[in-house]
């Protein structure tokens, strides 16, 4: 059986495919275009996918081989799921072990954008640091502010637990979900009362552009929105609009839309947006144990066994 791997990985992660199977690698850390995408999986029975890596119809209908995608993230909006279990293909995720570093990177950005950490380190660096200065690089303090959480799944109820123990005050929008740890709010009450809005929820239908121009007139304008979830969740010209209004103390994005953000975007031009390149859940040990986990998923399936973590288990062969 062969199995295609479309980004470089841990080297020990992928000999255990090696092992058991013909792998294919994309030797590169910029992802496949998709006329390589399918040229890199054509004959494989499993393959080994990235957020990046757009898994449709089309692209399945090239691929009839294929048996089971296991995607490197805990979201998979990347991939049409039914259009996989259509074709009897699995789909496979990594969640949970992600959970710890993503709400750690999210208490950082928060803490980031609260505080000014990255425009004083930018004026340091540039030389604008004459003095102890009393009125400039004012933040605010973390206890006793209010947090809203958009989606308190695993992530956005560990993003919680964490600002709890800070001593600020959480609130919650979720309509599938009931936590008595934390009030929960309707989305209108959440937007408008919270000091800081952290965004949790997966990209559905529903969430695509859940923060527009209406949702951000609706918050303060010395709010401070965190989003370490998916870019499009956030209608990015409507961003820029209220930012150019004056809106938001500060923004921070570990996800943008479009992604990669172009060097040339409006958002850069603000020195109260900060944003990084999709890392929030880029430590050694998460990373590694996403892709222990992916690959897991890939020799469950074709093995005939059952993978740790699959979204249509009604397509496997367990005969």
């Amino acid at each position: 059986m062969r199995v295609a791997v479309t980004r470089r990985l841990f080297e020990a992660q992928i000999d255990r495919l090696r092992e058991r199977y013909e792998v294919v690698t994309w030797d590169s850390d910029l992802p496949p275009s998709p006329s390589e995408l399918v040229e890199l999986l054509s004959g494989a029975d499993g393959a080994l996918t990235l957020l990046t890596d757009r898994i449709d119809g089309d692209l399945l209908d090239k691929l009839p081989d294929l048996r089971v995608v296991s995607n490197l993230a805990v979201g998979f909006d990347n991939i049409d799921v039914p259009a996989a279990t259509e074709r009897s293909v699995a789909v496979c995720t990594t969640p949970d072990v992600l959970t710890d570093a993503t709400a750690e990177f999210t208490l950082a950005l928060i803490f980031a954008a609260a505080r000014q950490v990255v425009a004083g380190e930018r004026a340091a660096r540039d030389g604008d640091w004459h003095t102890w200065y009393p009125m400039r690089f004012l933040g605010i303090d973390l206890k006793g502010a209010r947090l809203g959480i958009i989606g308190l799944g695993r992530i956005g109820a560990r993003t919680a637990e964490l600002a709890q123990a800070l001593g600020m005050q959480v609130a919650y929008y979720d309509p599938g979900t009931e936590d008595e740890r934390f009030e929960r709010q309707s989305l209108e009450d959440l937007l408008s009362q919270s000091d800081i809005i952290s965004l949790h929820t997966p990209l559905l239908d529903s969430t695509r552009g859940l923060i527009d121009r209406d949702r951000i007139r609706l918050m303060r304008d010395d709010a401070i929105l965190i989003n370490t979830a998916r870019g499009p969740i956030i209608d990015t010209d409507a961003l820029v609009e209220a930012l150019q209004q004056g809106k938001f103390r500060a923004v921070a994005l570990d996800v943008t839309d479009p992604e990669p953000l172009p060097s040339d975007h409006a958002l850069y031009g603000f020195d109260n947006v900060i944003i990084t390149p999709h890392i929030a859940s880029a430590t050694e040990a998460t990373r590694l144990e996403m892709a222990r986990l992916a690959v897991d998923n890939i020799i469950a399936v074709l093995e005939g066994g059952d993978p740790p973590n699959c979204l249509n288990p009604e397509v496997l062969d367990r005969g």
